[in-house]
């Protein structure tokens, strides 16, 4: 037989607007779990909330106090306390009505209160564009989510309702509603465990955001369920003859996927409609853990498994305490079969989840996992939160730890970590602590020394290593996964480069003062500090960092600082002397790429700080003129890093000839970053190679080496 659809939501099949729902109706059901007393608070609300939404009028024509009833009932349909319930008949008093919070707090209560603010948007700031403003307004739902999940469970009971009457919309609200729900919300009640939601929101976004998709694919399930019925029961009978011979008790559910389910699987897999619908699946219920793995050793004695695809969710629950024993068997006739085997508890929580604490009393220790597993995952989005930049980094680093798809390694006391599938040592290393993830410098998977680029497997047991003074690496940025580890990394560079602009600021604003005769000690504080007061400064580090980052031009924050005065009699602009490991905020350019040896410049790049171009480079020419812009540079004594540096080969087109030059530049101590074909014809071939290079005599050397090579016409290096 076909499974059901969960309490209070609609069959996945077929999702339709809900009829309209009176509060009569919804004390109906409060009356069932509720005290009169918290009843009668919750008709006070609805009365609070029926007087300010009095005369508004949603999209489909119908009066605006249908919509929190609504959204109330899903609440009480999962047994949620009083005052979540007021919270949804008042979600939108403070966003859509006069009413203020302070108004609420003394009618109802600071929690009541702080749950409608959670939900409402950030109506009365003004932002740059419409993605900030929602990026910022989920950010506030979300840190009210952390403060209190009840928060996320009100937003999600009003998104379920929006999208079942999305249909009253226009086009292109429906298509960016259905895809907000798609990649975020219906996630979010994945996360939470909450299954049921999360289904119904999946197929309501699925139908407004590809209407005719959906449709087709209907017909399609409709015209193919037929044979299917009698193929299920068949497959069904065999399974409850092969318990009831074994004495075991359980309920089986024939189980079809739903239309969302199926869409994905096709698009993801890049296979056929009637590869994924024949694919049969079964759940069974049973009395307890013991009797689940009994049972899966009964149906693997039936029909014969599937390598590889046994899944024990009961020993490693999922993130959001989703427990089950899941295995793939060849069915008759060589049908694939798919077998959940849970008990009724863990059935409760799958679909339920978060809720499950509200909905069932009985304190098991299942529902205390699935809460366990929403307080972890909530710890996260906190630290997430005070990592990000902004609120759209923010989102997108959620977005990121909404899509897990689980592995699990072991920790080297033999814990179990769950990771995004993709997770690298560095993600792990982040999982543990943050601390842990900055200070990391290598890893070991399986005991053995492995790159931390490496992609983790279930089954494997990490190690991270760490060292006092190791700092992350920009290049993490690239092979990283999890939200936290992203937020994290991004949060220390953006530090890092705080630091470096404020340490190469000083240094600028030092050498821009003794042309002047003047020097940072020497200043009067009281002129530094009518300097920052003019500005808006809260301190001189700030300055050094705007100086450093580019933002300010040092020689002119100079002559403020010594009131306006020409430069000392004899004085001259002195050097800045450069070693090449400034860091983020001085930078190379690619144009002309200078190395030790070569007479430089520096030009401060507004955000970026200073890029260092050799002194005939084209694109300083421009700011010669402009004696604030620019910075005359020389390379310090103690440099001791490589360069890259770009040279031209014009040889003659002969076999063998690319091979030739690289073993010769290899000889040379130098490393080859790239090589470009520029030209070819019959007889020549011209080849660019960038090579990394210690300074101008070791290029001159690598250049003599090629030039002598037979088949080399011609050799220069590239100028900017």
């Amino acid at each position: 037989m076909a499974e059901s659809a969960p309490s209070g939501f609609l069959s996945p099949q077929n999702p339709k607007d809900t009829t309209r729902f009176l509060v009569s109706d919804l004390c109906s059901i409060l009356e069932t779990y509720l005290d009169p007393d918290q009843i009668s608070e919750v008709y006070r609300a609805y009365l609070f909330g029926a007087e300010a939404h009095e005369g508004q009028m949603r999209q489909s024509g119908e009066p605006y106090i249908y919509h929190p009833i609504a959204v109330a009932k899903t609440l009480a349909e999962m047994r949620m306390d009083h005052h979540s319930l007021m919270a949804a008949i008042l979600h939108d008093v403070i966003e859509d009505t006069a009413t203020a919070k302070e108004q609420l707090e003394r009618e109802f209560g600071a929690e009541v209160a702080e749950l409608v603010d959670g939900v409402s948007k950030l109506t009365h700031l003004h932002f740059e564009s419409k993605a900030e403003a929602q990026a910022e307004n989920f950010r506030k739902m979300m840190l009210a989510m952390v403060r209190d999940v009840r928060v996320m469970m009100v937003k999600l009971a009003d998104r379920l309702h929006n999208m079942r009457t999305v249909g009253a919309l226009r086009p292109d609200k429906r298509r960016r509603i259905a895809r907000e729900t798609l990649e975020i919300y219906a996630p979010i009640a994945q996360r939470l465990g909450m299954n049921a939601m999360r289904r119904e929101l999946e197929l309501l976004g699925f139908r407004a955001y590809w209407p005719l998709r959906y449709a087709i694919l209907e017909l399609a399930v409709q015209r193919a369920r037929g044979h299917r019925k009698e193929v299920l029961h068949r497959i069904e009978a065999s399974v409850v003859n092969r318990l009831e011979e074994a004495g075991v008790v359980a309920r089986v559910i024939g189980r079809e996927k739903n239309l969302y389910s199926i869409y994905k699987k096709m698009r993801e897999k890049g296979v056929a409609f009637a590869d994924v619908f024949d694919v049969y699946a079964i759940r069974m219920i049973v009395e307890d853990v013991d009797t689940c793995y009994r049972c899966l050793g009964i149906m693997h004695n039936l029909y014969k498994p599937v390598p590889g695809r046994f899944k024990d969710y009961i020993a490693i629950p999922k993130a959001n305490g989703y427990q089950s024993l899941h295995t793939t068997l060849f069915g008759p006739h060589g049908i694939p079969l798919e077998i959940q085997i849970r008990t009724a508890e863990m059935d409760h929580v799958a679909e339920s989840g978060i809720a499950a604490h509200w909905l069932y009393k009985s304190g098991d220790r299942h529902s205390a996992t699935a809460q366990a597993r929403a307080r972890e995952w909530m710890k996260t989005v906190l630290e997430m939160q005070q990592s990000a930049g902004d609120s759209i980094e923010f989102l997108e680093n959620i977005k990121v730890d909404l899509f897990p798809d689980e592995v699990y390694v072991f920790t080297p006391k033999g814990d179990i970590m769950e990771l995004p599938r993709g997770a690298t040592p560095v993600d792990f290393a982040y999982a543990v602590h943050s601390d842990v993830g900055n200070s990391c410098v290598a890893a070991k998977i399986d005991r053995q020394l492995a790159p931390l680029s490496t992609q983790l497997e279930s089954g494997q047991a990490v190690e991270v290593i760490t060292a006092p003074n190791a700092r992350p690496n920009p290049a993490w940025l690239g092979f990283v996964v999890t939200g936290k580890a992203r937020a994290n990394i991004r949060h220390h560079l953006k530090s890092m480069k705080e630091d470096e602009a404020v340490a190469l600021g000083r240094r600028l604003l030092e050498k821009a003062l003794i042309p002047l005769g003047q020097s940072l000690d020497t200043v009067p504080e009281a002129q530094v500090q009518a300097l920052l007061a003019e500005f808006g400064i809260a301190d001189v580090e700030r300055l050094f960092e705007d100086i450093g980052l580019g933002t300010r031009m040092a020689p002119l924050i100079a002559r403020r600082l010594v009131g306006d005065e020409e430069p000392a009699a004899g004085g001259k602009r002195t050097p800045l002397a450069i070693r090449g490991t400034e860091g983020m905020v001085v930078s190379f350019a690619k144009c002309c790429y200078p190395i030790p040896g070569d007479p430089i410049v520096g030009v401060m790049s507004t955000g970026r700080g200073m890029v260092i171009h050799r002194e005939g480079c084209r694109n300083v020419a421009e700011f010669r003129g402009q004696p604030d812009k620019w910075v005359p540079l020389e390379w310090s004594a103690e440099v001791d890093r490589e360069f890259p540096a770009s040279v031209r080969v014009q040889s003659e087109n002969q076999r063998g000839v690319l091979a030739t030059l690289a073993s010769k530049i290899a000889s040379m101590d130098a490393n080859i970053e790239n090589v470009a074909f520029e030209e070819r014809d019959s007889t020549t071939t011209t080849i660019t190679f960038l090579l990394s290079v210690r300074d101008r005599r070791h290029l001159a050397r690598i250049i003599r080496s090629i030039r002598n090579t037979p088949a080399v016409m011609k050799i220069w290096r590239m100028r900017g």
